[in-house]
């Protein structure tokens, strides 16, 4: 089940060590929009890295040479109220959410809803599924919205076997997280 829970222990993969998150810089056009991504799973967080290290390499921010990654690890309390969306199950609004942030020409109503949360938590769309969501995006199940293109779109992304992700959008949600340490991971 997915929630935030006082104590709950969050990983970060990625090319750099990261103490200290800054929202300005996140990437904007991921799942839920810009900010801070975790996994309730050390393990996806360890398969992130591959990704985060060929993408700082291609923009130059480390050396080519380099072969490893750390994995941030967190610990959740809630400080302050915070502002919670859950999507509980990779559904037609898990969907639509991806979709509206991924690219922004569809849902709008659906990313305006969520503007101001401090927090989101759903189903991570990784690597093995972005082949299916461009495919939705781009019109190949169908209309984009309706109900057919929806609900195939999710029989692909096999639901039932993705992680969790909880994304950290507000200076708010980032204070309540606090650094417990990093560990390096080599790549093999």
């Amino acid at each position: 089940m997915l929630e935030l829970k006082e104590s709950l222990i969050l990983y970060h993969g990625s090319y750099c060590e990261v103490l200290s998150p800054n929202l300005r810089k996140c990437a904007k056009m991921k799942d839920f929009g810009q900010g801070f991504y975790l996994t309730s799973s050390k393990e996806q967080a360890e398969s992130f890295l591959k990704i985060s290290i060929n993408k700082a390499r291609a923009f130059g921010r480390i050396e080519d040479k380099q072969n490893y990654g750390y994995v941030s690890i967190f610990e959740f309390s809630p400080l302050k109220q915070l502002n919670i969306h859950v999507f509980p199950e990779a559904n037609v609004d898990w969907l639509h959410c991806i979709a509206a942030h991924r690219k922004n020409t569809f849902f709008l109503e659906e990313e305006r809803k969520l503007r101001n949360v401090d927090i989101i938590i759903g189903k991570i769309a990784d690597d093995a599924t972005n082949a299916s969501l461009t495919a939705y995006l781009a019109g190949a199940f169908g209309i984009v919205g309706e109900k057919e293109a929806d609900e195939f779109c999710i029989r692909q992304l096999l639901p039932n076997k993705l992680k969790d992700q909880y994304c950290f959008k507000t200076e708010e949600a980032l204070s309540c997280l606090k650094f417990i340490e990093s560990e390096k991971i080599w790549l093999s």
